[in-house]
């Protein structure tokens, strides 16, 4: 399963909803709270303390 399909199936663990890939498949973000999850080695790391908050 690639990043892609992968992106849409998980959901934003805070609000659980939808997430799309972002910079260049680095990273998760949840349009609706504002997170970013970093993909780590290949592996989204879904924890919102771990999340990065970014401005839209």
């Amino acid at each position: 399963m690639d990043m892609k399909e992968l992106a849409e199936i998980l959901a934003c663990p805070q609000c659980k909803g939808p997430v799309k890939l972002v910079n260049e498949e680095k990273g998760l973000l949840c349009e609706k709270c504002g997170l970013l999850y970093e993909i780590k080695d290949g592996i989204p790391v879904m924890l919102v303390s771990e999340a990065r908050k970014v401005t839209q």
